[in-house]
């Protein structure tokens, strides 16, 4: 086992303090402050972070996923508080206009229809869709989805004798406030910001960091550190030289132009994806503007054609300049080398499409508070959390990966090289099985579950040769009936629910 000089002796307790330097703040240094924070008690551990006002934060969207209450409320977060903190609104799920020549689908957030003796109910609607019948669209049988199609939004259903007792949401919100939010949250419970750019890294006799030089020459000593300096990994790769696994052969997108705008007169509660030749760009509404940003391949745009196409294309007044952002879609294999831990852009990096940047960051920190290490740096629990952390950010990459491969609407060089290109075996497996009877199936916790999978499969046109065997125990006449009273009574709940609008409002 390989371990710190500073470490004590194997069996012998630690009287010193556990110190603990997060180096970078943004969404990803305020929320592992703030998370460890409220965690670890302060009589033994001291937590410090050090930050440059002089070195901008990257915000590459503001749109998350339901995951982020596990977070907040991790953190007893009062959500009315933090939606006025953020100037946040509700999401409902993604719709993807473009990508498919059946022109609009929704992505989401919660279950589809209800099922049946272990039949799952995509099974069912697929056998009554395969039978020739004129069944409705996915969608009508998701609440979320029939809430962000009529923009209607309440958290809390309260139906008696209804199987469904609250929509799955997430939010638009401000990241930049968010992190500031967190911040004070932090610096309440003990963290010190130090403010101050880095220099370099001191490190002991057995290559582990001792501390961190800032350029004015003042020196912070730290037992662990944790990366959060974004895609310049200070410490992760500048200092331990831990390699980056490049993934832009399966994801070409690497750069983006953001801009905000006015808000639209109608606050949708749902994010939109729209596809360009060479990429897509986001719609994101808050209470106070709307986010807007081109996504795209540098190999097939320049900044300057970005920034002109997505300037076309904004209807409502322009409120900031382009703001543009590169990255390489990838990961690090080691996130976890010695005393330093990476989380964040510097431990790796999706592209926005699917909102998982604040998810990385958050399972990342409760990973770290499972594993959390003390000055042995016992190097099983190192393998067990990089193990993890590759497992989960490998199954991202391929559920991105599905909707450029799928994709049958755009056709320019970047999207024929999307459809053409090779795609890993994980995910040429997962299509294929889909594609031979329906079955999907959630390996080793991955983030997106079957559901997910079964709105891009299905809103991207793949439909199965045949269904599960288990729904020949059910007539087709049968299913038609229970898709009937599924899709009436979702809908007139649905009728029933105040407008997006309304509901914030209500909070204001």
């Amino acid at each position: 086992m390989q371990t710190n000089s500073t470490a004590p002796k194997e069996n012998e307790p630690s009287t010193s303090p556990f110190n603990i330097v997060i180096l970078g703040g943004g969404s990803a240094g305020w929320m592992t402050a703030a998370a460890l924070a409220n965690t670890l008690p302060s009589n033994h551990f001291n937590i410090c972070l050090v930050e440059s006002e002089q070195i901008g934060t990257v915000s590459v969207g503001e749109a998350t996923i339901p995951g982020i209450h596990d977070f907040n409320r991790f953190l007893e977060i009062n959500e009315q508080e933090l939606i006025k903190a953020t100037n946040a609104t509700f999401k409902l799920g993604i719709e993807f206009e473009g990508w498919t020549k059946g022109g609009k689908y929704l992505h989401p957030f919660g279950p589809y229809g209800l099922n049946r003796n272990g039949v799952p109910f995509h099974q069912m609607w697929l056998k009554a869709k395969l039978a020739g019948e004129d069944v409705a669209e996915l969608v009508k049988y998701n609440m979320e989805g029939m809430a962000a199609q009529q923009n209607k939004f309440s958290p809390k259903l309260n139906i008696p004798n209804f199987p469904i007792e609250h929509l799955n949401y997430a939010f638009h919100l401000d990241a930049v406030a968010y992190a500031k939010y967190l911040r004070q949250y932090a610096e309440q419970r003990g963290v010190e910001r130090i403010e101050g750019k880095f220099e370099q890294a001191r490190l002991n006799s057995n290559g582990f960091i001792q501390s961190i030089v800032l350029d004015d020459g003042r020196e912070i000593p730290g037992d662990f550190f944790i990366d959060c300096s974004g895609f310049r990994a200070l410490l992760i790769e500048k200092t331990l030289h831990a390699r980056y696994e490049d993934w832009r052969h399966w994801l070409p997108c690497d750069s983006a132009v953001a801009i905000q705008s006015k808000s639209q007169p109608q606050i949708n509660s749902y994010t939109k994806a729209i596809t360009h030749e060479h990429g897509w760009r986001w719609q994101i509404p808050l209470q106070n503007r709307m986010g807007n940003g081109l996504v795209y391949s540098s190999r097939f745009m320049s900044k300057e054609q970005a920034v002109e196409k997505l300037q076309s294309l904004v209807n409502e007044e322009l409120i900031t300049e382009p703001n543009h952002l590169h990255w390489v879609n990838g990961c690090r294999p080691e996130p976890w080398r010695k005393n330093c831990l990476a989380i964040g852009l510097s431990a790796g990096f999706i592209e926005p499409l699917e909102s998982t940047g604040l998810q990385l960051i958050q399972s990342a920190i409760f990973r770290l508070l499972s594993l959390f290490p003390d000055k042995n740096f016992n190097q099983s629990n190192i393998d067990a959390y990089n193990r993890f952390a590759n497992d989960e950010i490998k199954s991202i990459r391929d559920f991105v990966i599905l909707h450029y491969k799928l994709t049958d609407n755009n056709h320019s060089p970047f999207w024929d090289y999307c459809r053409n290109m090779d795609v890993p075996d994980s995910l040429q497996n997962k299509m294929a099985m889909y594609q031979q009877n329906g079955n999907l199936f959630r390996e080793n916790n991955e983030l997106f579950s079957e559901l997910n999978w079964l709105s891009v499969l299905n809103g991207q046109g793949m439909l199965p040769k045949t269904t599960h065997p288990l729904t020949t125990q059910f007539t087709t006449q049968e299913i038609i009936s229970q898709l009937q009273q599924i899709e009436n009574a979702y809908s007139r709940v649905v009728d029933s629910l105040p407008s997006h609008d309304e509901f914030l409002a209500m909070l204001a």
